[in-house]
C-alpha cells in the first residue's frame, strides 16, 4: 500500500510500544513491573465519577459544542484566572479529548513548511513528531543535567532564527521532572517579545510539584497575547482514560483550534466535560494526597537508584519520573532498557526515545506502589551486577 509522504515523518510514543512488549511477556507467564507508562496508579476520585454518572442520567450523552460546554469553559477560565493570575475569558478556552490535540492543532494552525519550532530535548516525543509531520523544522533545545534538566538561556538564544515561529515549553517536564524557574521564564518572555514568536506552554504536570511553586509564562506581562497554555485532567486527577484536556489561547487562535476540532473529532464527550467541572470545583484533597504519595516514592526511588553502582540520579522537583544517568554502564541506554525488561522483568524507557540529548539516560515512572518500586530496584541492582 502506498501512503502519503507525510506519514514517513510521523513518529510515535515508545512508552506504548514498551508497554505492549511487556504485556506480551506477561501473556507468556513472566512477571513484569511497569515503570514505563506515565499514568497515575490511582483511581479517579469518586466525586468525579459520580458527576459523570449523574450527567449521563441528566441527558449529557449527545454532541457538545466543538469548543466545549459553556459551563466547563467558564470553570476553566475561572481556574486559570485564579491559578495563573491573568484574566481569562471563556472564549479563549478550547476543550479537547485529551491535551494532545492542543499540541497538534497549535502547530497545524501556526507553522508553515520551513518554519522553525524549538522544543525541549529530551522531551515528549509528540512535539518533534508533529513539527516534522506538518513540514516544519524541528530545532532541539538541550535540557542539561547540570542545571537540573533546565535549558541554558544562551542555548535558546543561539537556537532562535528569523524563521522561529514557536517555542515549546514543558514544566514540570517529561521525562526529567525538571522545573523552569521564574527567572528562566522572564528571560524567555524577553526573547519572545524581541524575536516575535509564540509559546506553547505544556503545563500538564503543573499540580504535581514537591519543593517548588509553579510559575507559568502566561502570567508575565504581555505574554498572554503570545502564549498557548496546555493543561488537562489526566495527571492531576488520575483521568488518563477519560480523555479531557484544554488549551487557553488568544481568541483568534482559539477560533482556529475550534475549527480544527470540528474537522477532526467534532467535540469532546459531554458527560466527561460535566465531570471535569466537578474535578476543578470540588474538593482537591485527592490531589494533595496523591502528590504526597508521589513525593515518598520519588525519594525512595532516587535513593535506591543512587545506591546502584554505575547509576547517578538527580532528584526531580516535579511530575512523577526520574531520569537516571547510566553512561557508566557497559550498555547504551537502548540496549540497557531491553536488557532490564528481558532479564529483570522491569519495563523502563530508554532516554534516547525522548531525543538525542536523552542518550545515556533511562526514564522510570514512579507511578507504582512502593512495594513494586522496591522490588524493581532489587531486580535492577541484580541485573546490573551481572552485567559487570
Amino acid at each position: 500500500m502506498n501512503f502519503a509522504e507525510r506519514m514517513s515523518r510521523l513518529g510515535t510514543e515508545s512508552a506504548f510500544e514498551v508497554l505492549a512488549k511487556a504485556q506480551r511477556l506477561e501473556a507468556q507467564g513472566r512477571n513484569v513491573i511497569h515503570l514505563e507508562i506515565g499514568q497515575p496508579d490511582f483511581q479517579t476520585p469518586m466525586n468525579i465519577c459520580q458527576a459523570a454518572f449523574q450527567a449521563m442520567k441528566d441527558g449529557y450523552t449527545g454532541y457538545a459544542p466543538a469548543a466545549g460546554l459553556p459551563q466547563l469553559r467558564q470553570a476553566i477560565a475561572q481556574y486559570v484566572t485564579h491559578t495563573r493570575g491573568v484574566e481569562v475569558h471563556p472564549d479563549e478556552v478550547v476543550v479537547t479529548p485529551g491535551a494532545k490535540p492542543i499540541i497538534f492543532f497549535t502547530i497545524l494552525a501556526l507553522v508553515n513548511a520551513g518554519d522553525e519550532v524549538i522544543y525541549p530535548d529530551p522531551g515528549f516525543p509528540v512535539y518533534e513528531s508533529v513539527i516534522n509531520f506538518v513540514g516544519g523544522k524541528a530545532i532541539p533545545l538541550a535540557l542539561r543535567e547540570e542545571v537540573g534538566f533546565r535549558f541554558r538561556i544562551e542555548d535558546l538564544e543561539q537556537a532562535i532564527s528569523p524563521r522561529t515561529r514557536l517555542l515549546i515549553l514543558n514544566s514540570p517536564q517529561n521525562p526529567t521532572g525538571g522545573v523552569l524557574q521564574l527567572e528562566d521564564l522572564e528571560a524567555i518572555a524577553n526573547l519572545a517579545e524581541r524575536h516575535n514568536f509564540y509559546i506553547l506552554s505544556d503545563e500538564i504536570y503543573s499540580r504535581i510539584l514537591y519543593e517548588q511553586t509553579h510559575h507559568s509564562i502566561i502570567s508575565l506581562p504581555g505574554m498572554k497575547e503570545r502564549t498557548i497554555l496546555l493543561d488537562g485532567y489526566s495527571k492531576t486527577y488520575a483521568m488518563t482514560g477519560w480523555r479531557l484536556g484544554y488549551g487557553v489561547a488568544p481568541q483568534l487562535l482559539a477560533q482556529k483550534l475550534e475549527q480544527l476540532t470540528i474537522n477532526s473529532n467534532s467535540c469532546t464527550c459531554s458527560f466527561t466535560q460535566i465531570a471535569g467541572i466537578e474535578a476543578l470545583t470540588g474538593t482537591q484533597e485527592f490531589v494533595e494526597q496523591m502528590v504526597d504519595e508521589f513525593k515518598q516514592r520519588r525519594d525512595f526511588i532516587v535513593d535506591g537508584l543512587n545506591a546502584i553502582a554505575g547509576i547517578q540520579c538527580v532528584k526531580p522537583t516535579g511530575a512523577f519520573y526520574v531520569f537516571p544517568n547510566v553512561k557508566q554502564l557497559p550498555l547504551n541506554c537502548d540496549a540497557l532498557a531491553d536488557y532490564l525488561l528481558a532479564e529483570a522483568g522491569v519495563a523502563v524507557l530508554s532516554g534516547s526515545a525522548f531525543g538525542k540529548f536523552g542518550e545515556g539516560y533511562l526514564r522510570l515512572s514512579y507511578a507504582n506502589s512502593l512495594e513494586n518500586i522496591r522490588e524493581a530496584l532489587n531486580r535492577i541492582q541484580t541485573a546490573i551486577a551481572q552485567l559487570k
